[in-house]
Order: C-alpha cells, then sequence, then structure tokens
C-alpha cells in the first residue's frame, strides 16, 4: 500500500491543537511537507515543533483567522506564490457553539457559513490550478457525522454541515477528471476542547451534571468511549495518500459506529 508523501505540501487548517494537528502530524510521519493554519501563533509554534521532519521536510505555519476570508486568502495566497503548489488541503476550523435552531441568531449562520464553506471555498480556489498541474490533489473536509444525521443541540452546526458536505460531493465530481479527489471525515464524539465545550455548555443550561452527559452520550457510541484525534487523523492520512486514489466523494464516518445509518 503506496502511503508515501515524501515532496507533497499539505495545508491543513486548525492545526494548531485537536484533529487539525493530529492530522498535520500524521502527514508529517509519511512524509509530507505541512503548512499549520490557525488563529494563535504560540500554539502553531508549539505544535510546528512536534511535527516529523525525519524525511528533510521544512515545516512552516501561517497565523490566519477563518473569521475573516479575505486575510486569509490573502496570506495564504502569498504563501503558495513562493512555495509552489499544494496538493494536500485538509480543511478543519472549530465549529460554532451549541443551541437550538429556534433560537439561533442571523448572524450565527452568517459567521459559521464564512468560516466554514466561504473559507473552505478560498482555500480550494487557491490550490485547485496546482493539484491539476500536478495530476495529483487530495482535498479532505472535516466535518461532523451530523452530515448523515443531525445532532441534538446543534442547530446551526447541523445546517452548516450539510452545505459543507454537498459544495464536497459536486467538487468531488468536477474534479475528479484531474486526478483530485475531494471526501469528508466526519468525527464522532473525539476527546478534545470542542467537545468538552459542548458538555460544560448542556450543563450549564441543562442543570444535568458534566458526567451524567458524558455517560448519556458514551451510552449512544457501540465502541462505548470517546474517539481520539489520533484515530480521525489516521483517517485523514489515508485519504490523502496515493492508495485512496479511487476513493471521491465520500462521506467517512470515525464515530466508533454511533451514526444510526449506513
Amino acid at each position: 500500500m503506496n502511503l508515501d508523501l515524501t515532496g507533497k505540501l499539505a495545508l491543513v487548517g486548525g492545526a494548531s491543537q485537536g484533529i487539525g494537528f493530529a492530522s498535520a502530524l500524521e502527514l508529517s510521519k509519511l512524509g509530507a511537507t505541512v503548512v499549520l493554519l490557525a488563529r494563535d501563533e504560540e500554539r502553531l509554534a508549539y505544535a510546528l515543533g512536534k511535527l516529523d521532519s525525519s524525511k528533510g521536510q521544512k515545516h512552516s505555519y501561517l497565523p490566519v483567522d477563518y473569521a475573516n476570508p479575505e486575510e486569509l486568502k490573502k496570506k495564504v495566497s502569498v504563501f503558495l506564490e513562493k512555495s509552489g503548489p499544494a496538493v494536500i488541503l485538509v480543511n478543519n476550523t472549530g465549529g460554532p457553539p451549541g443551541g437550538s435552531i429556534v433560537q439561533a441568531k442571523e448572524e450565527e449562520f452568517i459567521k459559521t457559513f464564512n468560516q466554514h464553506l466561504v473559507c473552505n471555498h478560498i482555500l480550494m480556489q487557491l490550490v485547485v490550478e496546482g493539484m491539476k498541474e500536478e495530476s495529483y490533489g487530495r482535498i479532505i473536509n472535516v466535518i461532523s457525522t451530523s452530515v448523515k444525521q443531525p445532532l441534538k443541540g446543534l442547530g446551526v452546526s447541523n445546517t452548516i454541515r450539510a452545505a459543507v458536505g454537498n459544495w464536497s460531493k459536486t467538487l468531488a465530481n468536477e474534479l475528479a477528471p484531474f486526478g483530485i479527489t475531494v471526501n469528508n471525515v466526519l468525527p464522532g464524539a473525539t476527546g478534545t476542547a470542542r467537545l468538552k465545550g459542548i458538555i460544560d455548555a448542556r450543563s450549564q443550561k441543562t442543570g444535568i451534571s458534566e458526567l451524567d452527559i458524558k455517560k448519556e452520550m458514551l451510552h449512544e457510541i457501540p465502541a462505548g468511549r470517546f474517539g481520539e484525534p489520533e484515530e480521525i487523523a489516521n483517517a485523514v492520512a489515508f485519504l490523502a495518500s496515493p492508495a485512496a486514489g479511487y476513493i471521491n466523494g465520500v462521506n467517512l464516518p470515525v464515530d466508533g459506529g454511533r451514526t444510526g445509518s449506513l
């Protein structure tokens, strides 16, 4: 199985922590040169030092804020002009706060739409011509199992994640003739800061203890545990590899069996 990514440049969003960092680390282990994208420069610098550079890679990072799409576009565009084509793009950024869809404010939808779909689209357009020139491209979107089955109490997230899923499938069909694949990785409940935030918010709103909320969530997972960021990253890294060249346009849940559909 060819998993070698030596000589390939990867852009990884939300890469200072959690699933984004774990994905960047796995890609570096397979030989990719990685560019970390996130807001917090201090965390980015720390994450950079943890990447595998055993194949001579010179990794780097770009402090960018997905809440400012134009800034993201400018910084990444300038970087790519100097670096050459990126043939792996991992679209990943933190999800919006939980809450019911009935009570969601209009600006929550607009903000989340920009941070997820619009920024994904900007980054895709910046890398796609280089991918075509190389006849190799991997666009992997880290979304959510809500693409298949909406999650209770995540109204805005459910809505925007579905939009990203359909954007991705449409893109996969258009880019397939150029040797470019577009796939979605759908994490279930994973041990990240976001999961803690969701549990904290639900506890404060309902008065139910965090421990009881965790027990309730775990009851829904056949595997009986939360996932680890590294387990999501393994799926991302495989889809980025040459071995996954005929996998295109799919939603891949990594959720311990929680999603109630195929």
